[in-house]
């Protein structure tokens, strides 16, 4: 076997330690979510929405994009959202058959009950891992993110 042979062999280790690595911090953070959300009325996926629309308002494929999800499941809690008067769809300047999403003043309401179990997670996070090896793991996670990005463009892009 080759050095060349070796290194590949290694990155491929490395992708697949990333990706098991992943899939179980997402289970993780799945878990959380729904404990930290369930009290407040939501669920982890109605939180994740919500939130992503809490500064500005976003059309549903915006918030998939933001999200990394898929535009049809967005949609489907967006319009579970709407119908629970958690949020409403707006007119978009930019495009008329688009919507935006804002959330209600009931919908901030139910995000801000979650925020002292946030706080708390993320103050015991930070005690855990200390504060600055705590940023570089947020860095890394975004620097991976964007690389992976960068190359699922490239695989659809001829």
């Amino acid at each position: 076997m080759s050095a060349a042979d070796d290194g590949e062999r290694a990155a491929q280790d490395l992708l697949s330690r990333t990706a098991v690595g992943v899939f179980r911090l997402n289970g993780q953070f799945l878990g959380i979510s729904e404990e930290l959300a369930g009290p407040a009325g939501l669920t982890a996926a109605w939180w994740q929405v919500l939130g992503a629309v809490l500064r500005e308002p976003l059309p549903v494929a915006g918030i998939a994009r933001a999200m990394g999800i898929t535009r049809q499941s967005v949609q489907r809690v967006a319009d579970l959202l709407v119908r629970r008067g958690l949020a409403e769809y707006a007119p978009n300047p930019a495009h008329r058959r688009a919507k935006l999403l804002r959330p209600t003043d009931e919908g901030r309401a139910a995000v801000a009950k979650i925020e002292p179990g946030h706080a708390d997670l993320a103050a015991r996070l930070r005690d855990a891992l200390g504060a600055a090896e705590f940023e570089r793991t947020v860095l890394t996670l975004e620097r991976l993110s964007d690389a992976v990005a960068s190359l699922e463009q490239a695989v659809t892009q001829p």
